[in-house]
């Protein structure tokens, strides 16, 4: 709610606007010009002040003073620097400044460089442009605000008084750009697949849905980029990886969004142990690049993404948690007393599957800190991976897991077309018992692994390990989340 404050003030810069307007000056001009960042005049102060006159262009932050002397502090993206300006170097301007100018302006300023008497570099303004008029006050309660809520409705706010959170985007830059480099070092193609499929799949999770006015039909957005990707193996590449972006139509915590990004790649005559290797230096690059070193912190735990990571079983982990042995003949309903005996909610149409994943998620995954290696899946969670030749009861899968959560899921790619087809009826029959998330059929995958796909290891990451590093919930960092209606 707007306060009288508020309201005076923005009364007062729209007076000021018009004031500009009927100076003849336009408070909106197409062109600007700057011979110099912030930063470049501040590192290189010395030469500068010695050349002449610079001009910057940047936000107006600050102004203080009185009388016919000003100070005050203009920002652009790289640095803070102060200003001076003085009235008998701008003259008449000075008062014309005075009585239209604000802080929170943008301004192209030029001038020369000198050293105050407390040994601050400034720049003597001599001639001011008005280049946007700000017409609401930066509002104070931004600086450190900690509602989060508040901070992400008004992001770019956030980004104005917090320089922490526009650091925390070149960081993400900085992770992608690490990860598409390691992808093209290691002879990867970069590939890009759509974002509408008639049919979603390559994960379990309830997919939105649009409507294509030209072709007057429903399309999907896409949940996974793992289908596409691996008919494009059937279709002759061999290492191939695409970075987009995925919809997925569920809850919101700290670890989930409804669109986020995400990379997966497939590689052809690869094996599990070789990809995880991959991975092992794949995270500390990341971690290093984008911290300066292979150690994060995550609500008080040290994670070492450069140590010994473990292989941990997943039938051991759960028999350990729940006396439950997945080898042997496993019902729901034994799932369902587990779970009540422990305080865990479930959906009354989970089946087996569902139900181990359930406790699996409260009761093994909230001990697992330290980076490692998820291994040995139940095939009933893994409706395209390979089964383990040794156990046609678990899949030769792998997710990395750290922090207490998911950080990255991989397998060995089920490449024939009959036992897919028949994982992708079985899910058919989940989907009609009420779960949202089970697997459609896709006829056409089916009939391109018939022509024959070469084997291969797929993996999967999200923008969820930055978050991890970051010490954030996921929705911090991203830059526009998606939020419910303010009311």
């Amino acid at each position: 709610m707007t306060t009288k404050k508020e309201e005076q003030l923005y009364s007062d810069r729209l007076e000021k606007l018009e004031n500009l307007k009927k100076a003849g000056v336009n408070p909106y001009p197409p062109d600007s010009s700057r011979t110099h960042t912030v930063a470049e005049v501040l590192s290189n102060f010395d030469t500068l002040a010695d050349q002449g006159a610079v001009i910057l262009t940047g936000r107006l932050r600050a102004l203080r003073g009185h009388g016919k002397l000003l100070f005050g502090n203009l920002e652009d993206e790289s640095a803070i620097i102060q200003i001076a300006l003085k009235a008998d170097v701008l003259g008449e301007q000075f008062d014309f400044f005075s009585s239209t100018v604000d802080v929170g302006d943008i301004l192209q300023l030029s001038g020369n460089l000198f050293l105050t008497k407390k040994g601050e570099r400034t720049l003597q303004v001599s001639t001011f442009k008005v280049l946007s008029k700000s017409l609401r006050a930066l509002p104070e309660k931004f600086h450190g605000l900690k509602d989060t809520e508040a901070r992400l409705r008004k992001r770019y706010l956030d980004m104005l008084a917090n320089p922490e959170t526009r650091e925390m985007f070149r960081k993400k830059n900085v992770f992608w750009s690490t990860v598409r480099n390691a992808m093209v070092e290691e002879g990867f193609l970069e590939v890009q697949t759509p974002v509408l499929e008639s049919i979603p799949g390559g994960a379990d999770a309830e997919p939105f849905i649009t409507h294509h006015n030209a072709l007057d039909r429903d399309f999907f957005l896409r949940i996974s980029l793992e289908l596409p990707l691996k008919r494009l193996l059937v279709g002759g590449f061999e290492k191939v990886f695409e970075i987009g972006r995925l919809f997925r139509n569920e809850g919101v915590d700290r670890d989930h969004l409804q669109e986020y990004d995400d990379i997966e790649f497939y590689w052809a005559y690869a094996e599990v142990d070789k990809v995880m290797d991959f991975l092992k230096g794949l995270y500390a690059k990341i971690a290093t690049n984008v911290l300066g070193g292979s150690v994060s912190e995550y609500e008080g735990n040290k994670l070492d993404w450069e140590g010994q990571w473990q292989k941990l079983d997943y039938f051991e982990l759960f028999k350990k948690a729940t006396d439950i042995d997945l080898n042997g003949d496993v019902t729901v309903e034994m799932l369902r007393k587990k779970a009540d005996q422990q305080g865990i909610k479930y959906d009354p149409s989970y089946g087996v599957g569902r139900m181990i994943d359930t406790i699996y998620k409260k009761t093994i995954r909230p001990n697992l800190i330290q980076p490692s290696f998820l291994v040995n899946h139940p095939t009933i969670l893994s409706p395209l991976a390979k089964l383990n030749p040794k156990n046609p009861k678990q899949v030769l899968r792998f997710q990395v897991v750290a922090a207490a959560t998911e950080l990255g899921n991989g397998y060995s790619e089920l490449n024939d077309p009959i036992d897919q087809k028949a994982r992708f009826e079985a899910q058919m029959k989940l989907r009609a018992g009420g779960d949202k998330e089970a697997q459609m059929m896709d006829e056409d995958f089916v009939e391109a692994l018939e022509y024959g796909m070469p084997p291969a290891v797929g993996f999967g990451m999200s923008e969820r390990l930055f978050a991890i590093l970051m010490d954030r919930s996921i929705r911090e960092t991203v830059i526009f989340p998606p939020m419910r209606e303010s009311e």
